[in-house]
């Protein structure tokens, strides 16, 4: 099917009435949840994508999500937004995308505007010293990526699979001298448990641990890379791909090319500039899908608190 359909073939794929399609793509609470999933799901099927202008002539207003990233700059991030909008779009909500930039209090004022906005729901990427406590006021209207709270739904990275992913990669070549260039262990998550899982398959294989931490920027990288470069060093696993091209690039001065680096993103760019490297892939992309697909469903009325784990891969 294409996207030039209308709301009547819509109503005759669901099998209901023209003004119940028009109810669903106004958000009417009137529209029973059976109904409404059914209706949208032929909507997501289709790929049909309702007219705003059709809309507001209806007398509806348009639905709208909040979408918090950290940082406007992050790849991790940027991929996951593509599949919040993948989902989003399909549902007929439009999006509202700001940035934190790591400050608790620029996120409680985004999420007092987004509420100002009367935004139907919004998602949030968390970081350590996020406050949970405002987002969790928004209930089933909020998803976190990134950190798990209690109270609403969350999707998570699986911070210890990704760098096991890596040293077991690495131990099935016969490397035995790893290194690790990871983020400051203030970081819960990129920084202290991926810190922890490298030195936790150092303990299992018998290897000699050496790291080095510190900023989530390959010019810090860069600066740490000969701390953790010894003679018999064969590989050395990054936190991050923006961590693995600072490290790379110190390598490549130093012509060792002897010396593999493993990163974690799947950025593309990293093993065509550095081909001495490869990327775990966190699934940023389908993350993000989730969290989309998880508010939808409780905006439709499944208000479960739901936390998912995202799996890596190599």
């Amino acid at each position: 099917m294409t996207q030039k359909l209308t709301i009547l073939d819509i109503a005759k794929l669901a099998g209901v009435g023209k003004s119940t399609v028009s109810r669903v793509l106004t958000n009417d609470p009137k529209v029973k949840p059976e109904t409404r999933e059914k209706v949208e799901q032929v909507i997501r099927e289709s790929g049909y994508v309702p007219s705003k202008s059709a809309q507001a002539m209806r007398g509806g207003s348009a639905k709208v999500v909040g979408i918090i990233l950290s940082r406007l700059d992050s790849t991790s991030e940027n991929k996951a937004v593509r599949g919040i909008l993948e989902v989003i779009y399909q549902a007929g909500y439009d999006a509202v995308i700001m940035e934190s930039q790591f400050s608790a209090e620029k996120t409680n004022e985004h999420l007092a505007v987004l509420q100002k906005r009367n935004v139907d729901g919004v998602i949030v990427f968390g970081f350590s010293d996020c406050d949970l406590s405002s987002i969790e006021k928004l209930k089933h209207k909020a998803v976190v990526i990134a950190v798990d709270t209690d109270s609403i739904s969350s999707v998570g990275y699986d911070n210890q699979g990704v760098i096991e992913l890596a040293m077991n990669h690495f131990i099935e070549q016969g490397k035995q001298n790893i290194s690790y260039v990871g983020v400051d262990p203030s970081d819960k998550t990129t920084g202290l448990m991926r810190l922890n899982a490298y030195l936790e398959c150092c303990q299992r294989f018998g290897i000699e641990s050496c790291y080095q931490t510190g900023q989530l920027s390959h010019e810090s990288a860069y600066q740490l890379a000969d701390d953790v470069i010894k003679t018999k060093t064969q590989a050395i696993v990054c936190a991050s791909d923006t961590l693995a091209m600072g490290v790379a690039k110190r390598l490549q001065e130093l012509n060792r090319t002897d010396i593999q680096v493993s990163g974690v993103g799947a950025t593309d760019l990293l093993s065509f500039i550095y081909p001495n490297t490869f990327s775990i892939d966190p699934g940023y992309h389908q993350a993000g899908q989730s969290s989309a697909n998880l508010l939808i469903k409780q905006l439709n009325g499944q208000h479960e608190v739901t936390h998912l784990t995202q799996q890596a891969s190599l």
